[in-house]
């Protein structure tokens, strides 16, 4: 969870400096990347856990 959070932040930190800095689209790019990254990897994670119950 924590990696999902670091990536969220990450990607909105880049999301708001491409945005408002003036040439600087391939900091929204990869702002927008690191966004979907984080999505995708929430997703996996959520399908992981409900296939394979964690071990007691």
């Amino acid at each position: 969870m924590i990696l999902f959070l670091a990536l969220l932040i990450a990607g909105i930190a880049l999301v708001a400096i491409g945005a408002s800095v003036d040439g600087m689209l391939y900091l929204l790019s990869a702002g927008v990347l690191v966004l979907v990254t984080a999505l995708l990897y929430l997703a996996v994670r959520s399908i992981w856990r409900t296939t394979h119950p964690p071990a007691q």
